[in-house]
């Protein structure tokens, strides 16, 4: 179950660096996870307020259309990043798991989750002017809230959230081809 939760967590870094980091220092500091020496120190208090100022900062950021898209280029190192680190962080009893492989793992999900929505974002923000980024951001964020406590809580759940969410992007994927192949028919 830990091999779920540190993957589990992985995934919404890449739509939000800071939501499941936040998670992880949190379920840290009040005995809902042990994490993997030496980033037990996520759970320090100092270091949940340094995490707090970059949610906030990136919350408020991502909302703001041309600034998410900027906002977006500069998470492109941290979000994977951030995927990797709480992929070792949360590994807890899955410690016979190569530190290695759990960083590769968390730095793709967590990479592959923020190149879909980097490239979608422009796509929302130009069919809808600008007003479209304030509340797909909403949703990613709930989305990076419900995964990340799923993770914690119900790391099987995790794997039916995953597979709803490959489900969602291959059906938007065969949609937008299906109305790009009516369009080049007129």
């Amino acid at each position: 179950m830990d091999l779920l939760t540190s993957l589990g967590l992985s995934i919404p870094a890449g739509l939000n660096a800071y939501i499941p980091l936040m998670a992880v220092a949190l379920s840290q500091r009040f005995g809902w996870l042990e994490l993997r020496e030496p980033f037990g120190v996520l759970g320090e208090w100092w270091m949940i307020a340094i995490i707090g100022v970059f949610l906030v900062i990136e919350i408020v950021a991502d909302k703001i259309p041309a600034v998410d898209q900027i906002n977006d280029i500069i998470q492109s190192v941290l979000r994977p990043a951030a995927g990797g680190i709480v992929a070792v962080a949360a590994s807890g009893s899955a410690a016979n798991v190569s530190p290695w492989l759990l960083v590769l793992a968390g730095v793709l999900l967590a990479g592959g989750v923020h190149v879909v929505k980097a490239v979608t974002r422009p796509a929302v923000n130009l069919t809808t002017a600008g007003s479209g980024a304030p509340v797909v951001s909403t949703a990613e964020d709930a989305g990076a809230v419900a995964f990340s406590a799923a993770a914690i809580f119900a790391p099987i759940i995790v794997v039916v959230l995953l597979a709803g969410l490959i489900y969602a992007f291959w059906r938007l994927w065969r949609w937008r081809k299906s109305r790009s192949n009516s369009d080049s028919i007129r």
